[in-house]
């Protein structure tokens, strides 16, 4: 009987066994770091975007070889021949990037699906667009932890017709140390020889509860302490210790708990910091410790003059109050810290006529040193709850996802604003801040010879061509008719403009892009299109010129 069974065992594990070695086997993994979504010569983009690379997707490199799988991992940051460089031969692909390089992302994965590799998608984009993201990949991966990858590399199959969008229940508890990911993170540090950074997150999550931010819906949560001791004294360590930019949604939320371990691990100057921060968050006391601490950029989020008041710690200061107070606030940052970028949002519901603008202006005037970055408001699928406001009143429109950055394209009909005269708004203020006299007054202002000239740049480079790009979109707008049926919502169709820009910033890569997005491009749908929501309304019946 013992033999029998023994036999019976042997022959049941033997019909199992190729389940087994297949879940077992070590895989060749392919994962790509999609920073820039096309071609670029730009000199500022040479300097920055190698710095612009994710923490998650170094991540999932150092889990999946610690599962014994071999992995090639790349970042694309616009100056790369992506098309060469895409791994070979391998068996799982993935892919994390933002919403603005999902074309590049989309075509990448129908190149490799046809080949019968699985691949799945990671990043912003799949968490605010998994029900798009879901067609054109096997899996789509929102919150990721090591279980969830581990659970998908035993056992993973094709889904041709659509994706499986997965999760996990809760943002991760930690993440591997930089000494685990060291080899990834250098070699996006070999492509900038200028400026070196290293991401690293202290926290997840945000205690704020800023509509339109995805992190508002994720509970504040710190991480390891010793784990983030570990990694700076790991970095300090390096021939030449590279500049920390912590990823934190709001850092230095815990402000003395961070403070002390940044202080007892890292000598004074051995190392250099930046972070974004709320101004409430950057009393003098606290300025003065992070300059002790080397602190060099920070990037406080202003949004509104007359919203998201907690941010600022500005109480119910609203309009010229609140641009004087922040200014002033500002000025004392610049004291201390060299390079600071504040951010603005426009189009919100709040705004109305020239105000908000004005008072931006006003804004630069009095802290001519800080760096001003617009934007206008963006809906990313249904990744913030403001999201899912403009989506029920029908404000959202589809413009295709190339567009999304806060400067190429609005998808949200203002609500207090024609179309044209939103744009002509956002072009004389774009001219404002990007003067000569701005320009020049800004690099007086800055002292220190990194955000002296990384400011100059920016604002010659790339500050000036965000305006001439609101110039051309208004241009279009008022002779296109395309463009005037699409923002009117009398047509689903993406106006031609897009399709030929996206063709020839995608090159060899749009013979790839899947037939349902080259018709979406082409034609337009007769359905809402899940990239807005299954669920809820995508147009309104506003006459094209009340709207326009």
């Amino acid at each position: 009987m013992y033999v029998l069974n023994n036999l019976i065992d042997f022959q049941a594990y033997w019909e199992l066994y190729p389940l087994v070695a297949k879940s077992r086997k070590s895989l060749r993994i392919g994962i790509i770091d999609l920073v820039a979504r096309q071609p670029t010569k730009s000199i500022y983009a040479r300097i920055v975007n190698p710095n612009y690379t994710s923490v998650m997707p170094q991540a999932i490199a150092v889990w999946m070889e610690q599962m014994g799988h071999e992995v090639y991992y790349i970042t694309y940051t616009g100056f790369e021949d992506l098309y060469r460089d895409l791994p070979q031969d391998i068996d799982f692909l993935f892919i994390s990037t933002f919403t603005q390089n999902a074309y590049t992302a989309y075509s990448i994965s129908n190149m490799f699906r046809q080949k019968n590799i699985v691949t799945a998608l990671g990043g912003p984009h799949a968490r605010a667009y998994a029900d798009d993201a879901k067609y054109y990949f096997d899996y789509v991966l929102g919150l990721t932890d090591q279980t969830l990858i581990q659970n998908l590399l035993e056992d993973f199959s094709p889904h041709p017709e659509e994706g499986i969008i997965l999760s996990a229940p809760r943002q991760i508890d930690n993440l591997p140390s930089i000494r685990e990911r060291w080899k990834f993170a250098q070699k996006n540090l070999e492509k900038s020889r200028l400026i070196h950074v290293v991401p690293m997150l202290g926290s997840l999550g945000c205690p704020y509860k800023c509509s339109f931010c995805i992190d508002s819906q994720i509970d504040y949560q710190p991480l390891s302490y010793d784990q983030i001791r570990e990694d700076l004294t790991f970095l300090q360590a390096q021939e030449k210790p590279p500049i920390v930019a912590w990823y934190d949604p709001n850092f230095g939320v815990r402000f003395d708990d961070y403070l002390d371990i940044i202080e007892s691990t890292v000598p004074s100057g051995k190392m250099a910091f930046g972070a974004e921060s709320s101004l409430s968050l950057l009393s003098e006391t606290n300025l003065k410790r992070l300059k002790k601490n080397n602190f060099i950029v920070m990037l406080p989020g202003i949004e509104s003059w007359f919203d998201f008041n907690g941010k600022s710690k500005q109480q119910n200061n609203f309009g010229l109050d609140k641009v004087k107070a922040v200014a002033e606030q500002v000025n004392v940052v610049l004291q201390h810290i060299p390079y600071v970028q504040v951010n603005f949002l426009f189009g919100l519901d709040t705004d109305v006529g020239s105000e908000p603008f004005e008072l931006t202006k006003k804004f630069s005037d009095l802290a001519p040193g800080a760096y001003p970055n617009l934007a206008m408001i963006t809906a990313f699928g249904n990744s913030a709850p403001l999201n899912v406001h403009y989506q029920s009143e029908g404000r959202v429109l589809d413009v295709p996802f190339s567009f999304l950055d806060g400067n190429s394209g609005l998808n949200i009909r203002p609500k207090n604003y024609p179309m044209v005269e939103f744009y002509d708004r956002m072009i004389d203020l774009a001219a404002y801040t990007n003067s000569p006299q701005r320009i020049w007054g800004r690099f007086k202002a800055n002292k220190h010879p990194l955000p002296r000239w990384m400011n100059l740049l920016r604002s010659l480079l790339s500050g000036r061509g965000i305006g001439g790009n609101y110039g051309e979109i208004r241009r279009h707008l008022m002779t296109d008719p395309e463009f005037q049926a699409f923002y009117s919502g009398d047509s689903m169709k993406p106006p031609s403009y897009y399709h030929d820009k996206i063709r020839a910033s995608l090159g060899l890569f749009y013979n790839h892009l899947p037939q349902k997005t080259l018709h979406y491009l082409n034609h337009g749908e007769a359905t809402p299109n899940p990239r807005i929501s299954n669920a809820l309304p995508m147009h309104t019946n506003a006459p094209l010129v009340a709207n326009l």
